[in-house]
């Protein structure tokens, strides 16, 4: 590892904005975004959900920004190289500040990420963060981090929002009251209902061409659609159902982004359950998931059908590695070796007494994620499996049910994807903080690790290809689908919103006007 980067802030901006120059306050419009949940904190620290992602994005700022193309740019450091493996010194901007005014310096820089590897404030993507040995304040404008060993994707995550450690260490709640140094600040959030933010004038990048921006939530997805259509809504994006998708793409009245996205759906197999520990009993399950007909039916060919873990646009994907395909009659053979058969005649297969019945889990949000389960359930059913369905509101789901891996088979899905580190390293090694089915194995822990400190793209290829064919055999997760990315905006927007694969919003709310 040599120098990373000496690009310059004017150079960085225009990478990430595309912008000939920001509109000023006084002629901004107001700007409403459709959201599918609220965020469950404003503390970019301690974020765990999409919502709470791309909040966090408009009111903080980070060391770097990721382009839609997933680059690094400047954004509070305005240059930074890496002297040699393991060591990575960035320099901030002159005269930044956070909204309230305070300044924002190297101490900042380095509160925020002390707090985040400190195992006490929990921070939901620690792992992401584990590498770093060392973070400190080389003076009020110079941060030098130390790695205790190579780690590649490090500038991907050094996006996270810098935090105020004054205000921080003083009492402040950042995560009902956020004070960042992005191009928005909070003004009112209505739990469950709106957060309203308004610009950052200390914004470093310029005034955003918006002068309000209103992210209502609308937990149903073809209610948000239909808000869009009813000009309630300015902006919506996925997720959204198909029907709707197809029924916008050819509406005039609106602009649209289809693209790849970098999320993946996928089925979490919870390896604590003692149905489900043994690989081929996930093996026979995973031939159950007939993904043709969830993906070009249930899903109308809006995301595309998965084969592992690695996403096809990843320079680590390899089309010769391949999770379990649909195959109801293998995997009848499967349950039949592994002793479970119909010995009452009552079209349930059972074992030792005990009959073979398991729970499928997902959130009430996403009708196509419900449909996607009970179809999934009536398949199984028809395998001689006594299926049930559990549904509940995405905080209940997620929060009080798979993260407390209480779950056996849930549908639900991982979202920005920049690197496959970050689907893989803190969700499928052993004791991973994301790591909510409890799979473990020390190949595969070996193979991630790899796959983190390599610095050459064949060895981490080779890594993570050899960890993929491991859980392509062993199905701690099926990967149903490789999620497609979708925005829909009003055509007479008074700005051009920027799609990002990732699903973030600066290229709507730094927009160039139209």
């Amino acid at each position: 590892m040599t120098t990373l980067s000496r690009l310059t802030g004017a150079t960085a901006l225009a990478l990430l904005l595309g912008l000939s120059g920001p509109a000023t306050a006084q002629t901004s419009p107001a700007l409403t975004i459709g959201m599918d949940v609220d965020a469950g904190t404003l503390d970019p620290r301690l974020a765990r959900d999409t919502t709470a992602f791309r909040t966090a994005d408009l009111i903080y700022s980070g060391l770097v920004q990721l382009t839609p193309e997933l680059q690094a740019v400047p954004e509070l450091a305005e240059s930074w190289e890496a002297p040699d493996a393991t060591t990575l010194v960035f320099t901030l901007r002159e005269g930044l500040t956070f909204s309230d005014g305070s300044p924002l310096t190297a101490d900042d820089v380095v509160f925020t990420f002390k707090s985040i590897l400190n195992p006490d404030f929990a921070a939901p993507m620690r792992a992401l963060y584990a590498p770093i040995a060392a973070v400190e304040a080389v003076d009020a404008r110079t941060v030098k981090f130390t790695l205790a060993a190579p780690y590649a994707p490090v500038l991907s995550y050094l996006d996270i929002g810098i935090v105020p450690k004054a205000l921080v260490e003083a009492g402040h709640d950042l995560a009902a009251n956020p004070v960042g140094a992005g191009p928005m600040r909070l003004v009112e959030w209505n739990r469950g209902a709106a957060i309203v933010l308004e610009p950052n004038p200390a914004y470093w990048g310029g005034a955003p061409a918006v002068g309000r921006l209103t992210l209502q939530i609308i937990a149903n997805n073809n209610a948000r659609a239909q808000a869009l259509e009813a000009g309630d809504l300015d902006l919506i994006q996925s997720p959204l159902s198909p029907q709707d998708i197809a029924r916008l793409a050819a509406d005039s009245r609106f602009q649209n982004t289809i693209m790849p996205g970098l999320g993946v759906t996928y089925l979490n197999f919870n390896t604590r359950d003692p149905l489900l520990a043994d690989p081929a009993m996930r093996r026979a399950f995973a031939m159950l998931v007939d993904q043709e007909t969830i993906v070009n039916e249930i899903y109308q060919g809006v995301d595309a059908v998965a084969t592992g873990v690695i996403l096809p646009s990843s320079w680590a994907y390899s089309a010769d590695i391949s999770q379990p395909g649909f195959d109801p009659e293998g995997a009848a053979a499967a349950f039949e070796a592994l002793g479970w058969r119909d010995s009452n005649g009552d079209g349930i297969r059972d074992r030792d007494g005990r009959k073979l019945a398991v729970t499928l889990a997902t959130h009430t949000e996403d009708p196509n994620r419900v449909q996607t389960i009970e179809y999934l359930q009536a398949v199984m059913q028809q395998a001689g499996v006594e299926a049930s369905v559990r549904l509940t509101d995405w905080p209940g789901f997620s929060t009080n049910y798979v993260q407390k891996s209480e779950h056996q088979i849930a549908l639900l899905g991982w979202l920005n994807i920049v690197d496959p580190d970050r689907m893989l390293y803190g969700q499928l090694t052993t004791g991973g903080p994301l790591n909510w089915g409890g799979y473990s194995n020390a190949e595969v822990d070996a193979a991630l690790t790899a796959g983190r400190t390599a610095l050459d793209i064949p060895a981490r290829t080779e890594a993570y290809r050899r960890a993929a064919a491991v859980l392509a055999e062993e199905v701690p997760y099926f990967i149903v689908s490789y999620q497609g990315y979708q925005m829909f905006a009003k055509a007479d927007l008074p700005v051009k919103p920027t799609a990002s694969p990732r699903g973030y919003l600066r290229g709507a709310i730094m927009a160039p006007a139209n």
